[in-house]
């Protein structure tokens, strides 16, 4: 459920701004970036309220705590439940905007709507800016989860949803132009699926040569932030 949010809201504000004919046409990267940090906000507050004590919401970020932690048991389970919510998610956005993709002439855009493409295209510099801004949310997340921070910080409950969803909207301002930093490949991959099953007018090729790159990027990075926490980060 909090994957769901997260994409459809996530997705949500790329259609608002890409799509033709919409009220937020063109409205810019600033707008795109606001909209998934909101995105990531609700989506964790979401699984917390479902039932959730982790709220990836990510498979890098469960794979890197589960390297972190030495404690694979979740990862199966959470992938498996983040992939399935980024599909639908997806096939929501795709149901909201209905109207609007065939007013869309660009197949290219369509597309990214619901996953990511570099602005320029060259898999080895592309798949390093999905490891290095994935490597950042994961070790910062860990460290704003720390006790560390949490005692000097003084946290109170709950605040700590907002500071990674300005974690993400920071990572998307610095580190985004390059890959439109997925950094997340239930994010990429399941909705990329959802383009090229559902019955989009006028859509395109859903870019299958490329999506390995916000998969395996962010499990890299995941994976590497993961060590960094275990061995840098003070429990």
């Amino acid at each position: 459920m909090g994957t769901l949010v997260l994409v459809l809201l996530g997705d949500g504000v790329c259609a608002n701004v890409l799509l033709r004919r919409s009220k937020a046409e063109n409205a810019g990267w600033i707008v795109v970036t606001a909209g998934w940090c909101f995105a990531v906000m609700a989506g964790i507050f979401t699984a917390v309220a479902c039932g959730s004590s982790d709220a990836h919401l990510n498979p890098a970020v469960t794979v890197g705590f589960a390297v972190a932690n030495h404690d694979f048991s979740k990862v199966l389970p959470y992938i498996s439940a983040q992939m399935l919510g980024a599909f639908v998610g997806a096939a929501l956005v795709w149901l909201h905007f209905l109207p609007h993709w065939k007013e869309t002439p660009d197949r290219a855009v369509k597309l990214g709507v619901f996953c990511t493409s570099p602005a320029i295209r060259n898999t080895a510099a592309n798949l390093l800016s999905e490891i290095v801004g994935t490597l950042v949310l994961v070790f910062v997340v860990g460290a704003i989860l720390s006790r560390a921070v949490a005692s000097s910080a003084g946290l109170p409950p709950g605040v700590g949803a907002y500071l990674v969803a300005s974690l993400v909207w920071g990572i998307g301002l610095s580190l985004g132009g390059t890959t439109g930093y997925a950094i997340n490949p239930a994010r990429d991959l399941g909705p990329r699926i959802a383009h090229a099953v559902l019955p989009i007018a006028g859509k395109g090729g859903s870019d299958w040569g490329y999506a390995f790159v916000p998969v395996a990027g962010p499990l890299l990075g995941g994976a590497i932030a993961g060590v960094l926490v275990h061995l840098l980060i003070k429990p």
